[in-house]
């Protein structure tokens, strides 16, 4: 099963170039559902929406798991906020006490917390 992330076209170019290796997605319950307990094979970051044939716009990568961080973004506003932190990128290893993947327990107490302090989203 692959995760598929579409991202712009600056982040794609990014990951593409070597020089992002996480992607970042809001902690809420609409990514932990998709994110929990999952056994993904792999991660495909696409530019975009393209056609399944356009290999130009799509990146496939070992699904190597998450951590969650805190994290100022300017693509989450100006205050600090909870995500998810994707690893990318053909040597990704994804470190940390929550490091989660195929299916590991996540062992995060307070996560509706978590998601409170995201604003709920």
């Amino acid at each position: 099963m692959d995760l598929i992330l579409p991202l712009n076209g600056e982040y794609f170019d990014q990951i593409k170039a070597g020089t992002k290796t996480e992607e970042y997605r809001l902690v809420n319950d609409y990514w932990r559902a998709r994110l929990y307990l999952k056994n993904y094979d792999r991660v495909i970051v696409t530019r975009g929406y393209p056609k399944r044939t356009d290999n130009e716009r799509r990146l496939a990568f070992p699904y190597r798991g998450y951590t969650i961080k805190k994290i100022i973004h300017p693509h989450f506003g100006a205050e600090p906020v909870h995500v998810f932190a994707i690893g990318v990128g053909s040597n990704v290893e994804v470190r940390g006490a929550t490091r989660l993947h195929r299916g590991a327990s996540p062992r995060l107490p307070g996560w509706a917390a978590v998601c409170e302090k995201n604003g709920g989203r």
